[in-house]
């Protein structure tokens, strides 16, 4: 093989890393704040290394065709008493990689991207990602800061990602299923803002004007296991960062019965692919597990294509018809031949 031996003029050249189709840079750090601040070369005012060539490589590996930059870090100290996800730097620490310049950041607990997000989105992003420990912690610091709404939550459980799954609908096109996070506020107020009027009206049984963070926060909050949320997401791997929830399916358990109310949410241009149908038989199976002996919901009388998604559940409905709306039940107790 042939070496070429080059300074670091042109090694660490942005332009020149940026000639590398998919080039990825990870870099470590120290800490990172709620903004994405980080800080890789001093704690404190004590200095830790040099800033080397990380903020060539997080610029260069950015401005690569389909490039990525990533921040990777354990979420703690060693010790295990220190958060490394921060409300903001300590004094004295130099911000080498700002919150412009940083894309994704990466702990042992998940990924958060944060590129072109709002201060708000970058906050709850990071806070899901720091060690269950010091979420609260963080939350609160995030809320004091103004970053966030005043009434703002998180699940207080982790969030399950062996629910995660591939699919394909019946044109062709990946669909991704995932549990619902608390970040995915803004993305449910783009759905549920995208629906025609008269869907909007199947859907809530009223028609809404506004659908506020009071509004949207619940579906958003959830514990995953009495009350639980699957996203139908595009868009996850081009462009990166750029989600797109087009459906969801919920559910909330009544503890007393044991069988839980379940709705589905579906925007117009994704309708009649299967993936109501496949929210409904996946939304049926996570429910057995958590020992849920069945669904209920209410569907208008004039909602057709609903009333055609729970006939395919696999299980025996039951519904009886009052004043326009039916209501429905499906047992798990016996699957259908």
């Amino acid at each position: 093989p042939l070496f070429e031996f080059r300074p670091c003029q042109y090694v660490n050249d942005p332009y020149v890393i940026a000639q590398n189709d998919r080039m990825v840079s990870i870099n470590s750090a120290l800490t990172v704040d709620l903004t994405g601040q980080v800080c890789s070369d001093s704690l404190g005012f004590e200095f830790y290394s040099g800033i080397g060539g990380q903020v060539d490589f997080v610029r260069g590996s950015a401005m690569s065709k389909r490039g990525k930059s990533i921040m990777v870090l354990p979420s703690t100290t060693e010790d295990g008493k220190i958060s490394r996800i921060v409300p903001y730097p300590s004094p004295g620490s130099g911000v080498v990689v700002t919150r412009g310049d940083i894309h994704y950041v990466v702990t042992e607990y998940g990924i958060a991207y944060v590129h072109g997000k709002s201060i708000r989105d970058r906050a709850m992003m990071l806070i899901n990602i720091a060690h269950p420990d010091f979420r609260d912690e963080l939350l609160e610091a995030a809320r004091r800061q103004g970053y966030i709404y005043r009434d703002q939550t998180l699940p207080v459980v982790l969030y399950p990602k062996e629910y995660e799954i591939n699919w394909v609908d019946n044109q062709g096109t990946p669909v991704f299923f995932r549990p619902v996070k608390a970040t995915d506020e803004r993305a449910i107020q783009d759905l549920i803002y995208g629906l025609p009027e008269q869907d909007i009206y199947t859907r809530f049984f009223h028609s809404l004007k506004s659908f506020s963070h009071k509004v949207a926060m619940p579906l958003a909050a959830i514990d995953y296991d009495n009350k639980m949320a699957i996203a139908a997401v595009i868009g996850k791997e081009e462009p990166e960062g750029r989600e797109e929830i087009v459906a969801i399916g919920q559910y909330m358990n009544n503890s007393n019965t044991r069988y839980a109310e379940v709705a589905f949410t579906t925007h117009q241009d994704w309708q009649h692919r299967g993936i109501g149908t496949f929210l409904l038989r996946y939304l049926i199976r996570i429910a057995k597990e958590k020992n849920i002996e069945g669904f209920t919901a209410d569907v208008l009388s004039r909602n057709r294509s609903m009333m055609r998604v729970f006939s395919k559940s696999g299980y025996p409905m039951t519904t009886h018809l009052d004043t326009g709306v039916y209501e429905l039940k499906i047992s798990f107790a016996n699957e259908e031949a």
